[in-house]
This record gives C-alpha cells, sequence and structure tokens, in this order.
C-alpha cells in the first residue's frame, strides 16, 4: 500500500482521529479528516477517496445518512464504505449495510487491525469484484444487494459466505490459497482456522451447488464454471 491510496476518516472524536490518522500514515496512506457527517460528505465529493471509514453518531449528520448520501452520488459509486464505530448491537449493523456500507467494524480495535482490515477492503475493491466481466449468466453477485444470482434466482448469504464467494468470482479459474482467502475474508479480525473455511466452502457448496467451487488439495479453491 502507498500514498495513492486515499482513506477518509469522518469521526467526532479527535483522539480517533488523530490515531487512526498516525497508523495510515506510517502506512504510506494519503488520509483526510472530518468531524461530522455533512463534512465529510463533503470532503469525500471534493477528494474522491478510495475508502471512508465513519461512525455512527455524529452532530450535523449521522453516519448512516452520510452514508446514504455519498452512495447517492454517481462519481463515489466505486468507494469502500466502513463503519467504524462502538455501536455493535445487531440492528445498528443492519442499518449500515441497509444504507450502502462495505464493512462494519466495531470499536475498540487495535490499531494494527483496523489497518490489516483497511489493506483488506482495498485488496477487494482492485479485484474488481463487479462479476459482470467475470462470470457468466449461471452465477454471479450483486454486491449492492448482498446477494448471489444462480440461473436467475437470487441466494440470499450471510457476510462471510457473500465475501468467499466474491472472492473466488473475481477470478474463475484462479487457485486461491487459504492464507490469501483468509485475510481477503476474515483479514485480522478473529483467529480462524482451515476448519472455518472448509465450514463456509461446505455452506457455500449446499446453496450454489457442487459443481461451481472446486477443491484444489493442499492449496486452496477455485471456481469453475460447469460447460
Amino acid at each position: 500500500m502507498n500514498e495513492k491510496y486515499k482513506v477518509l476518516i469522518v469521526d467526532d472524536e479527535e483522539d480517533l482521529l488523530d490515531m487512526v490518522s498516525y497508523n495510515l500514515k506510517k502506512e504510506g496512506f494519503k488520509v483526510y479528516t472530518a468531524q461530522n457527517g455533512k463534512e465529510g460528505l463533503q470532503l469525500a465529493i471534493d477528494v474522491f477517496p478510495d475508502l471512508i471509514l465513519l461512525d455512527v453518531m455524529m452532530p450535523e449528520m449521522d453516519g448512516i445518512e452520510a452514508c446514504m448520501e455519498i452512495r447517492s452520488q454517481p462519481n463515489l459509486e466505486g468507494v469502500v464504505i466502513a463503519f467504524l464505530t462502538a455501536r455493535g448491537e445487531d440492528y445498528s449493523q443492519i442499518a449500515g449495510f441497509d444504507s450502502g456500507a462495505d464493512d462494519y467494524i466495531t470499536k475498540p480495535i487495535k490499531p494494527r487491525v483496523l489497518v490489516s482490515r483497511i489493506k483488506a477492503l482495498l485488496r477487494r475493491k482492485n479485484m474488481n469484484l463487479s462479476t459482470d466481466e467475470n462470470t457468466t449468466e449461471s452465477l454471479k453477485i450483486d454486491r449492492e444487494k448482498y446477494i448471489a444470482i444462480k440461473d436467475g434466482s437470487e441466494i440470499h448469504l450471510p457476510k462471510k459466505e457473500f465475501e468467499l464467494l466474491a472472492l473466488l468470482l473475481s477470478k474463475p479459474g484462479k487457485v486461491f490459497t487459504r492464507d490469501v482467502i483468509l485475510n481477503s475474508v476474515w483479514g485480522m479480525e478473529v483467529v480462524v482456522g482451515d476448519r472455518t473455511i472448509d465450514v463456509h466452502i461446505r455452506k457455500l457448496r449446499e446453496k450454489v451447488g457442487d459443481d461451481y467451487i472446486k477443491t484444489v488439495k493442499g492449496v486452496g479453491y477455485k471456481i469453475e464454471f460447469p460447460k
């Protein structure tokens, strides 16, 4: 990661802004900050960041409304948005994702873990997961609706299963190693092992069919389309 990546942090806590800014700048990011949703929205329009970290509870305009406004801007469609907030309730997370967020990170979080999460989110962005170019009509994803579509039918997936499928679909035929899958889908969020990946793969196969996801023994997994 280098300074070509721009990160906008929107939070009304000055100490948090300073801490996160310091750690991101150490990693080579260009960092912008705002202390309320209204200011953050305008700054996002002005600087066109690659990723935005949003608090939920803020003056002027809260994070949920700011996220919705950002998503309504045509030139900000590709911006990655992650909530960074102490609000960990299920309903708050659901509201965050419904407003258009790509991730929801709860405070407190260690700086190194947060930086790893940000890097993982940017890697996903760079993989170009639009799937319109990378998949056939038989199986694809819709990132805005957070659904998979198989043969025209919608399949609703939990977040991690969706991200795992999106990763595999980003490059059909490419073998993704377990390490890459762990870093891209889980990041440094929690300590997980091979068993966790296997369980999610099994659940995905049950939903999309055994014909798509192939195991490469001792290496990882890949997507192949049935001929």
